[in-house]
């Protein structure tokens, strides 16, 4: 997300999405939106190279059904599919809103925020995620509002998320919840309660991602409903960040305009 600190490069084909100091696949990734097979090699190429020379392993969103030439040059540089598909999905108007009576959901406090990042992250880029979320949740830019939410049972914290409001849409990140108290419906409470009517502004379209079949069966059962899915594709943990050398120099393919004198006209306006 661009309000945490990254950015977002566009060239032909694709959206480099780039959070140099959180190296996490959700925040460094290939969204590609259409390669021509005769172009391919020098797309993945120039992509790649963003990456590694920031030494991030970014992971390449292919809409379904994903082009077979692209799959095959993915593969090329050794990437592989993750075995199931990330869906977006979209809230429905017939969606609950109240959550379970022994879950309370409610924003989190300030100093909260080191033990959620604990959740969302390892330990590297810890420390750079829970700046970047405090700097957006009490300096949000207009037209926006990042809020961490939380779900709490017997008095503890035992899951946590991410609401990001902006232009019309709400969506909930980095759904999160404590080992020993998973499979016990705090995420669905967390999803619920954190789109209360009242917290969010009225008629905000609400979003979610789902990386597995479990978790998008049971938003679906939430109200929610697929609307695009993409094929993800990854570096084995043992590949390394390297592309092939380009072989031997050549000489360069551009010269300075030339009279017919013969001597260079580069500063003469041209």
């Amino acid at each position: 997300m661009k309000t945490l600190g990254g950015f977002v490069l566009s060239v032909a084909g694709a959206e480099l999405v780039t959070h140099e100091r959180v190296p996490l696949p959700r925040l460094n990734f290939v969204e590609v939106l259409g390669v021509d097979a005769g172009r391919q090699t020098a797309f993945f190429e120039r992509a790649l190279d963003h990456y590694f020379q920031r030494a991030l392993r970014p992971t390449f969103r292919i809409p379904i059904p994903e082009p077979d030439h692209v799959v095959e040059g993915l593969r090329r540089f050794g990437f592989r599919p993750r075995p199931h598909p990330l869906v977006l999905l979209q809230g429905t108007a017939g969606r609950p809103t109240v959550a379970p009576p022994d879950v309370d959901v409610r924003v989190a406090e300030s100093g909260e925020l080191d033990g959620l990042a604990s959740l969302w992250v390892t330990e590297r880029g810890r420390a750079e995620l829970r700046t970047a979320v405090d700097v957006a949740w009490h300096h949000p830019n207009p037209g926006e509002r990042l809020t961490p939410v939380v779900a709490v049972r017997g008095g503890r914290i035992v899951s946590a998320a991410l609401r990001y409001e902006e232009e019309g849409t709400v969506g909930i990140h980095f759904v999160t919840t404590r080992p020993g108290d998973r499979g016990q419906g705090a995420a669905s409470a967390l999803v619920l309660g954190a789109l209360r009517p009242g917290d969010v502004a009225p008629g905000s379209v609400p979003f979610l991602f789902a990386d597995s079949e479990r978790l998008t069966g049971r938003l679906t059962r939430l109200g929610f409903a697929a609307v695009v899915a993409f094929r993800e594709f990854e570096l084995p943990p043992e590949a390394e960040l390297d592309l092939p050398a380009p072989g031997p120099p050549t000489p360069p393919r551009w010269r300075p305009p030339r009279g017919s004198d013969g001597r260079d006209r580069s500063g003469d306006g041209y």
